[in-house]
């Protein structure tokens, strides 16, 4: 009940704030421009208290979820009335810098948040931002079917060339009903594949079956178990298993699995020291499979402290790649390339900024913050009449024919948008919720 509760909460303090910070890019702009706003609010419903400045009422109501900008003649659905401090008496190109404003407003935090935690505390995977050279490949996966080997680089995936592995998780993840294209370096020459990621989980999201090569560090381990019992601890490096070199992890499972429960010598790095020590697997059940194990998991990261140009630049990249693979999702969605299933509701929303904020520090929920805010004013500005997107398009339809677009036209073209929109997100919420409920099926 506790998670339940820091979930929801979380949830409601990071949409109130991008929200609210999004309307308030609406309301700079507007007041710059002269556009009479007649309420800025944060949250909905009732008014608690507030205070008049000029001609508007800062409030606070009583639902705090987000908050709204009201401005004078903003209804595209109202007839004009002439008056000067209304938004539809204002040049075109106003109105729409003042629809681009909350969008941009959202952006700019992606981008400042994402800087903060490059510069404070930072931790990637290992293996983010490496070269692309493949350790092991598992069997029967969608990699090897496509003929990647171990040992191969990745020189190419999609049209980026010379990818990183976080490359190749952002160009596959998406490409579950087609093939992506890659080119491997294999012993002096480059061989052309195609590549076609399997669905997996409940968010369907492509899988492949490549592993990175990565120090074998020991990022936890299991008490009862061999490793811990021959006196590894978290944060010594395995070095080498019978002398022979591992750089990920199933490479490991099948030498123990060929051992066959045989004791194995470990060498192991602590600090500058190297010492050695012999253990005996057991066999034991982990993710529904029973096989030869020593009991510890690997997930080596890096962690990050960097200056604020170099975070700024940084950050700026981050969501430049990030905000082009909303979009693409968004494309793939409509060509019914991928799943809706891949989309977030509310509900994991809530999940996933219940757990960031449980875990220690503020540098997590600082990235769901930053991730949760680009995808709003990316969302925000496609070309959907209610949006700001559709705003900026129909404004600039009609400065393209000189003249506004009928009324009634106006009104049948945001009705239907309503609709759609409506059941799009009735759509995300009941897949959120069967995604919910497949979990609390297969989590211990």
């Amino acid at each position: 009940m506790m998670n339940v509760l820091i979930a929801v909460v979380s949830m409601a303090v990071v949409l109130g704030i991008m929200i609210v910070i999004h309307e308030l890019g609406h309301h700079l702009v507007a007041k710059l421009f002269g556009v009479r706003v007649e309420v800025f609010s944060v949250g909905f419903g009732k008014r608690l208290f507030g205070f008049r400045m000029g001609e508007t009422d800062y409030r606070l109501s009583a639902l705090p979820f987000g908050g709204y900008v009201k401005m004078a003649g903003e209804n595209p659905m109202e007839q004009r009335t002439g008056d000067p401090g209304e938004f539809a008496s204002h040049p075109r190109w106003q109105r729409i810098l003042i629809a681009l404003a909350g969008p941009a407003m959202n952006v700019i935090l992606a981008v400042g948040l994402l800087t903060a935690v490059f510069m404070v505390n930072y931790e990637q995977a290992y293996w983010a931002d490496k070269p692309a050279k493949v350790s092991s490949v598992d069997k029967d996966s969608p990699a090897a079917k496509a003929g990647v080997q171990p040992g191969d680089l990745i020189v190419r995936i999609g049209n980026v060339q010379n990818p990183t592995w976080e490359d190749v998780a952002l160009q596959t993840m998406l490409s579950t009903r087609e093939p992506v294209s890659l080119a491997v370096a294999r012993e002096n020459q480059t061989l052309s594949l195609s590549l076609k990621p399997e669905a997996s989980g409940p968010n369907e999201i492509g899988t492949t079956g490549l592993w990175a090569q990565q120090p074998i560090k020991v990022t936890a381990i299991e008490t009862d178990m061999p490793l811990y019992k021959a006196g590894v601890r978290i944060g010594d490096e395995i070095k080498a298993l019978d002398g022979k070199h591992f750089d990920s992890i199933p490479p490991i499972q099948e030498f123990l699995a060929q051992k066959n429960g045989a004791p194995v010598e470990v060498t192991v790095a602590r600090n500058a020291t190297e010492f050695k020590t012999t253990v005996t697997p057991v066999i034991s059940e982990t993710s529904g499979t029973k096989r030869f194990r020593l009991g510890f998991a690997s997930n080596p990261s890096i962690k990050l402290k960097l200056p604020f140009a170099q975070a700024l630049t940084r950050s700026f990249d981050q969501n430049k790649k990030f905000a082009f693979l909303i979009v693409e999702l968004v494309q793939k969605m409509a060509e019914r390339k991928v799943s809706i299933k891949q989309l977030q509701g509310p509900v994991g929303i809530a999940q996933a900024t219940g757990e960031a904020a449980r875990e220690e520090g503020w540098a997590p929920l600082m990235l769901i913050m930053s991730a949760i805010s680009l995808n709003l004013g990316i969302f925000n500005l496609l070309p959907i009449p209610i949006l700001d997107g559709g705003l900026i398009l129909l404004t600039l339809v009609e400065s393209v024919i000189r003249r506004d677009i009928d009324q009634r036209i106006k009104e049948r073209i945001y009705q239907t948008a309503f609709v759609f929109l409506v059941l799009f997100a009735m759509v995300v919420v009941y897949n959120d919720v069967a995604k919910t409920a497949l979990f609390s099926k297969i989590l211990p």
